[in-house]
């Protein structure tokens, strides 16, 4: 398994507990202690994983994060003993995949770096096989898969994985109207809470990235009561 985890936590403890649980699991692990460390591990050595905390020295995980989200589609964990509402939602509205409060199972965050390392790799579960195309394209929105960027009237627009797995699935399935919970179940693969917001931000956070007006939006319509849907091609019209 030729991945490489970086842990990023102020607490020595902490890191040596995870580095000790997800090395039996074949990863190779990165250590920082602080914000600025962990940035600069990031920018000069390959991470397929970032575990973030978000109360380091230096640069907290929240900084952190947002710098990270202007140039890097990893993965990333935060984890905290914030574990609050809104601290979860700032920490994924920056950008994060999984929120994790402290303590914790050591065994849960081995079973959730798994899982975002899986779908950000072998990302299949729920588009069609038959699908050979290397971009869907509606409108003036095109998405490579190849390089995980969206292009909008020819520029590029960087997504989190996240984002990408979320806009994929809208995409690939043009006109038709996804609930919170399909959503939610078909990107993340976890059950859905009722109360969760989650699908809420990573909405409002593409609409923030491929509207001309995110609370009056062309792309992603809100449909009343049901969920969402991305419009479709015959919807569009050439200007």
């Amino acid at each position: 398994m030729d991945m490489t985890i970086l842990i990023a936590d102020d607490e020595r403890e902490i890191v040596g507990l995870l580095k000790l649980f997800l090395e039996k699991e074949g990863y190779r692990i990165a250590e920082a202690y602080d914000g600025d460390q962990a940035w600069e591990h990031i920018r000069s050595n390959r991470v397929d994983l970032a575990i973030i905390d978000i109360a380091m020295p230096r640069m907290n995980g929240f900084e952190l994060l947002k710098r990270l989200r202007t140039e890097y589609q990893l993965p990333v964990i935060v984890i905290s003993a914030r574990n609050g509402d809104s601290d979860k939602i700032l920490g994924l509205g920056l950008g994060a995949d999984d929120f994790i409060a402290k303590p914790f199972n050591p065994l849960e965050v081995v079973a959730r770096v798994q899982a975002q390392l899986r779908r950000a790799f072998e990302f299949n579960g729920f588009i069609n096989r038959d699908q050979t195309e290397d971009s869907i394209a509606i409108g003036p929105l095109v998405l490579n898969h190849s390089t995980c960027l969206l292009y909008r009237r020819n520029e590029p627009i960087s997504l989190t994985s996240l984002e990408y797995k979320l806009l994929r699935t809208l995409m690939s399935s043009p006109g038709r109207i996804f609930t919170k919970r399909q959503l939610f179940e078909l990107v993340w693969s976890e059950p859905y809470m009722e109360d969760d917001n989650t699908i809420m931000v990573q909405i409002s956070r593409l609409r923030d990235k491929i509207e001309d007006q995110p609370r009056q939006p062309n792309y992603i319509k809100t449909v009343r009561g049901l969920g969402y849907k991305f419009t479709a091609k015959e919807d569009w019209l050439e200007t």
